[in-house]
């Protein structure tokens, strides 16, 4: 290869950069964070109130209904 040496330097510095952001978001306590806010949508997406609104907002939720209802 003509330019291994560029190609090194290039991989050690996005591999420094890279290792830098995950410690970072490691003693942030961004992982957790998430975690926990990914756990609350979830919970609230299997909700009676969030399929309420779901159907609430779908104007087309009846549409395959009454199209397969006529002959």
């Amino acid at each position: 290869m003509k330019f291994w040496d560029w190609y090194l330097k290039i991989a050690v510095f996005s591999a420094m950069v890279g290792g830098s952001m995950e410690l970072f978001m490691i003693k942030t306590g961004f992982y957790d964070k998430v975690t926990e806010l990914e756990s609350e949508k979830r919970t609230w997406e299997g909700s009676p109130e969030a399929q309420a609104i779901r159907d609430a907002l779908n104007p087309w939720r009846n549409l395959d209904a009454d199209a397969t209802k006529k002959p």
